[in-house]
């Protein structure tokens, strides 16, 4: 049997990017993807999970696996409060992580951002911070953090936010030198491709990911 994958928000823009790549690698032959709505799917050896998100527990089973990859993120106005913010990217980073840690996963990789501090001013960036902690405790061959800057990409709802960086950046994209663009949004698609990368690594214990090394890992050919 081939490597197993385990995608938590699949369903979300770095999500789906990270199912596209993974389905088309020939040695994982079973991805998955556990949300509480199906993804749609276009390979045999992807499966869907519907499952109460807050009710992991119900199908700790699934977690075993070579490689977990969580990609759950909102924010507080989707979410519609602070405590609901945090539930999703707080509460279920970490339960998905004790679940794959006690069911003998490989490797945790998960979507953090940059500014992630337990420290931070900024609710979002503490509440991030407080979760990479959560998972570093978690017993892993390696854990893979990603930090990366606003991501770009095609969503089913509008984030006025998103659309007014990407268009103030993007004259600048071909003439500014890489290290200034470590900060830039970057498209989902190259955080997917990092992630997908990173998981063929033979690394051990915690890695972090700044926006810019997603950058340049995620320009690499996933192979």
């Amino acid at each position: 049997m081939g490597r197993t994958a385990l995608v938590l928000g699949a369903t979300g823009l770095v999500g789906g990017e990270l199912v596209n790549r993974l389905e088309r690698k020939e040695n994982y032959s079973q991805i998955t993807l556990i949300g509480r709505r199906p993804f749609s799917i276009g390979s045999k050896k992807v499966r869907n999970v519907v499952v109460n998100m807050h009710s992991l527990k119900d199908v700790a089973e699934e977690f075993k696996v070579d490689d977990i990859f969580c990609c759950l993120g909102t924010t507080i106005k989707k979410a519609g409060s602070k405590e609901a913010f945090r539930q999703v990217d707080f509460q279920l980073p970490v339960a998905a992580a004790q679940l794959g840690s006690f069911e003998g996963a490989k490797n945790f990789l998960v979507i953090s951002s940059m500014g992630a501090n337990t420290n931070s001013a900024f609710f979002y960036n503490r509440v991030k911070g407080e979760m990479e902690e959560e998972v570093k405790k978690m017993t892993f061959d390696a854990i893979h953090i990603f930090r990366p800057s606003l991501l770009l990409g095609s969503r089913k709802e509008f984030r006025l936010g998103e659309k007014l960086a990407e268009w103030a950046v993007k004259p600048f994209s071909k003439i500014l030198p890489d290290s200034l663009k470590k900060s830039f949004p970057i498209p989902a698609e190259t955080v997917a491709n990092a992630m997908a990368i990173a998981a063929q690594m033979e690394a051990q214990g915690i890695n972090i990911y700044e926006s810019g090394q997603i950058r340049e890992t995620g320009k690499s050919i996933f192979k």
